[in-house]
């Protein structure tokens, strides 16, 4: 029974003008290569014989002469390229690349062995004029930030111009009244003439005037 039924699905998939492919129908990924090296990360690439149902890739990475792998696999994409992460600086590591299809895995590529660079060399490197996107977003973040200072700090001064300017108008305001108030004080604490006294002097001055008179009895 079990026979009948295998036999039947592969005529339907003949009919269907499916056909099987075994894996060692597969070639090696070619022209494997490096890019993107830095001290921690890297990228390989990769290029496949046209014509090969590839539907994933395999890699496995593994440093010099340590014997520990690290397997990267990835399926239903056609991507050429995997980034590998979280690299030692000044290290070999040695990358082999396989294909997969439905049918299983071609064989590894080439070794491909690379070195990461260390800090020092990576920053003695890099030109005055490269930017990454990372310096791109600090400074961003920066700029950002001196911004809204330069805004608060306007803000505040605005605020001191205000408060000073209506201190102003309120002093000036309040300066007429002031004068009137010390006109009003001076005028109280002044000495008025005494209206007897000036009487008085004024007719001791008129009987000083009067000429003198003798009675002479005979």
């Amino acid at each position: 029974m079990a026979k009948t039924f295998l036999s039947a699905t592969l005529l339907v998939l003949s009919c269907l003008g499916v056909s099987w492919v075994h894996a060692d129908s597969l070639s090696a990924p070619l022209n494997v290569t490096i890019k993107e090296l830095k001290v921690n990360s890297a990228v390989v690439a990769w290029d496949i014989f046209e014509g090969d149902p590839v539907i994933g890739f395999a890699i496995t990475q593994q440093k010099k002469d340590v014997h520990m792998l690290r397997f990267i696999q990835e399926v239903n994409t056609t991507t050429r390229s995997c980034a590998l992460w979280e690299l030692e600086q000044d290290t070999e590591y040695i990358v082999h690349v396989q294909s997969i299809s439905l049918s299983g895995t071609s064989p590894p590529s080439d070794p491909v062995l690379f070195r990461t660079p260390k800090e020092a060399e990576k920053l003695a490197s890099k030109s005055p004029d490269e930017v990454t996107m990372e310096e791109v977003g600090q400074n961003a973040q920066l700029r950002a930030g001196e911004l809204i200072i330069i805004v608060v700090v306007l803000i505040m001064w605005a605020g001191v111009i205000a408060l000073f300017c209506r201190q102003y108008d309120i002093i000036k305001d309040n300066e007429p009244n002031n004068n009137k108030d010390k006109a009003k004080n001076s005028s109280e604490c002044s000495t008025p003439e005494h209206p007897t006294g000036g009487l008085l002097r004024s007719k001791f001055s008129e009987n000083n005037r009067k000429p003198s008179v003798n009675i002479i009895n005979v």
